[in-house]
């Protein structure tokens, strides 16, 4: 049974969207990643790869699945392929890092990558590119979004104690400006424990750590 993290009795429950979706993070899970998948999966409408997904994992539920399959990148920017041509984005699925998409019925607003905890090493950002960044993505969700799709966590519950897996301030910001039904990221393994699904007490936004693969109904 899915426990949630207890909330104020004021906070209103969250948007339900009607869908049923997929979400997944950070690791190939055994149960997706096989010959006789999608045997065992009920129905989805969509996919949501919140990060740190290899581009053949991501590849192989393209060629499973009739969905559409959205997905950012995640710290590791390891969303590539290379079979000889080079290293290309991986084909079949649609990239929505700093952009609101529109399938199977939902708005989706993207954010990739983490806040940065060393030097170099691409898939981070700065506090200025986050803040500028997540501006922009919130004007362009200026309509209205169902959900924000990200690889780092907001602060909040779910972020790592350690500097690398912190939250991120500017997410929390966007939900507060528009308010989506589900928040779903990444980044968060569970050496630290399972991190419980919860709402967000400000924006009433469900989030939820994709780690491994999960199935929702929203």
């Amino acid at each position: 049974m899915t426990q949630t993290v207890s909330q104020p009795s004021s906070l209103a429950p969250p948007r339900v969207l009607g869908k049923r979706i997929m979400v997944l993070a950070d690791y190939v899970h055994p149960f997706v990643y096989r010959a006789g998948f999608p045997q065992g999966l009920p129905e989805v409408d969509a996919v949501l790869a919140a990060g740190d997904i290899p581009g053949y994992y991501l590849e192989f539920l393209a060629t499973k699945l009739t969905v559409p399959i959205i997905y950012v990148h995640g710290n590791h920017e390891n969303e590539y392929v290379n079979e000889g041509d080079g290293r290309i984005p991986a084909r079949g699925v649609i990239a929505a890092h700093g952009r609101v998409v529109e399938e199977a019925g939902l708005k989706i607003a993207g954010w990739g990558g983490a806040p940065r905890y060393r030097e170099k090493g691409g898939g981070q950002y700065s506090a200025y590119e986050a803040r500028w960044g997540l501006a922009k993505l919130a004007w362009r969700a200026r309509d209205g979004v169902d959900i924000l799709l990200t690889h780092a966590p907001p602060t909040g519950p779910h972020a790592g104690s350690d500097y690398a897996h912190r939250g991120c301030p500017e997410l929390n910001r966007f939900m507060e400006r528009r308010h989506p039904a589900l928040m779903v990221h990444g980044h968060i393994h569970e050496y630290e424990g399972r991190k419980l699904e919860y709402l967000d007490p400000v924006s009433g936004a469900r989030v939820i750590n994709a780690y491994g693969y999960r199935v929702l109904a929203v």
